[in-house]
């Protein structure tokens, strides 16, 4: 069963909670394939600054609203990458260079923050490194909070339609309201729909990269 006690509330930093969510709270064990996951997080980095007020997104591309750094330095290092590179607007060419290297760079935060371990694992030839969550009542939290509130129909923080979004455009929802009746789906959804015009826009952006990285990968 799933410890939930209590946890901290959420952060700006919404690639560490949904990096939880998309790992199981006790072995670490991902949920979502590893094309979903990483452009997932890319998206939620992208989010971070968005709520931060670095950045916004009108239609198809980023627009950077303030250049002064912020303290975390993962979002520190994305800022300066987009603020590098003007030519680059188009939201789904971030999405798609930030994934190549999301996945160890949200880990290596949180490893520093000391909400991950790391585990050596070896396979056949191969040794990796996976990552376990310090605390499993942490690791939980952000699951157990938007699945229940879902289900009972309660209404979201804002950082936390960013997660359902995410959860939505990876189909990590799928498992998230697992036996959930129809009603915490819909609830859910209209929740992200109504959302503000700059978080759909990347919402948008994500699942049509997702789709368009899916279809690629299936036909080559």
């Amino acid at each position: 069963m799933r410890a939930v006690g209590t946890a901290p509330a959420p952060t700006s930093r919404i690639a560490d909670e949904f990096f939880f969510m998309a790992h199981d709270d006790q072995t670490g064990k991902p949920r979502l394939f590893e094309i979903a996951l990483s452009f997932g997080l890319a998206a939620a980095l992208l989010a971070e600054l968005y709520y931060e007020r670095r950045i916004t997104f009108e239609g198809r591309r980023i627009r950077v609203v303030a250049t002064f750094q912020p303290s975390d330095w993962l979002q520190h290092v994305v800022l300066a990458r987009i603020i590098a590179a003007p030519q680059h607007t188009d939201t789904r060419t971030w999405l798609a260079f930030l994934a190549a290297t999301s996945y160890e760079q949200v880990a290596t935060r949180m490893w520093q923050d000391g909400l991950l371990q790391q585990e050596q694992t070896r396979s056949f030839w191969r040794q990796r490194t996976i990552y376990v969550p310090t605390d499993m009542n942490t690791a939980a939290w952000s699951w157990a909070r938007i699945s229940q509130h879902a289900r009972n129909n309660r209404p979201f923080g804002h950082l936390d339609v960013a997660l359902a979004g995410l959860a939505l455009a990876t189909h990590l929802d799928t498992s998230l309201l697992d036996g959930a009746p129809l009603a915490a789906r819909v609830h859910m959804r209209r929740l992200v729909a109504e959302s503000w015009p700059p978080l759909r826009d990347l919402l948008a952006d994500l699942g049509a990269a997702l789709g368009r990285n899916v279809l690629s990968h299936r036909t080559s």
